[in-house]
């Protein structure tokens, strides 16, 4: 297919009605400050204009009522086959419908509301700055808060946070959905070495052209983490560490997680 080369970055917004934990997330009602509620959709695409304006947005979706709403919105919507099985998929078929090359592409998750705007600034900028970078994340220290939600979630058996351990050059090793590394206690000095890895990627489009058409490994399939298919296959993520905003930047992975958003908002005077 020919495609446009497109200088720059481009943000895309996966999302999917689907989900297994949370049906429906992408429409879910979240009351801000005022008490108005938005759809998640809507404070998703706020926070990833507020980070990049300059960057163009698009939300890819399977679900004509996801479609319908980002129209509403203003915004661009893509439609992407529902045999996708993850957000790096979805980007990659959003790319593909596009018919663009950017020079890297942002995957802004479409629970992730409550990123910090300089957290993505940040990553464009590593894009930017590191052409030979095939994909970066970023990911944050614990504070005392996250670190007592992590753990509550895993106590719970519920599928929450993500932590990555990374080596000497800051790459990853590994991402868990459980809390590593292991703590036999709290830390009392006020660092913590635990790294809440946040589901903000950006790609390279050769990186994402391959990524559909390498096999899931095993790790990826037992911890529901498509970033490990990477790893498996010797694609490098550079892990971009950065300190902890004024906030936690928790992600709406299940229900539970809709009250302390909901207070963030409040507390952050967001409408």
């Amino acid at each position: 297919m020919e495609t446009d080369r497109k200088p720059g970055g481009v943000i895309v917004i996966p999302a999917r009605y689907a989900s297994s934990r949370y049906p429906g997330k992408p429409l879910a009602p979240i009351r801000g400050a005022s008490g108005a509620a938005q759809p998640l959709i809507a404070r998703t695409i706020a926070a990833a204009h507020a980070a990049r304006r300059d960057l163009p947005l698009h939300v890819a979706t399977d679900d004509a009522r996801i479609a319908e709403a980002v129209r509403t919105l203003g915004e661009a919507p893509v439609m992407t086959p529902e045999h996708c099985a993850n957000g790096t998929e979805r980007v990659a078929a959003a790319i593909e419908a596009l018919a663009i090359t950017p020079d890297y592409v942002i995957n802004f998750q479409g629970d992730a509301l409550l990123t910090p705007p300089d957290f993505v600034t940040a990553l464009a900028a590593w894009m930017e700055d590191h052409p030979d970078c095939a994909v970066a994340t970023v990911a944050m220290h614990c504070s005392a808060t996250v670190y007592t939600h992590l753990l509550a979630d895993q106590a719970a058996g519920r599928s929450g946070g993500t932590t990555v351990i990374t080596d000497a050059a800051g790459r990853a090793l590994y991402f868990s959905k459980r809390v590593l590394p292991f703590l036999p206690e709290p830390p009392q000095d006020g660092t913590n070495p635990v790294l809440l890895h946040l589901g903000l990627y950006a790609y390279r489009p050769e990186a994402l052209r391959r990524y559909p058409a390498l096999a899931p490994s095993p790790a990826e399939q037992a911890e529901g983490l498509e970033q490990l298919r990477f790893l498996h296959h010797g694609i490098p993520i550079d892990v971009i560490a950065l300190a902890a905003p004024g906030w936690d930047p928790i992600e709406l992975n299940n229900p539970t997680d809709l009250a302390p958003i909901e207070a963030t908002l409040a507390a952050r005077g967001i409408a």
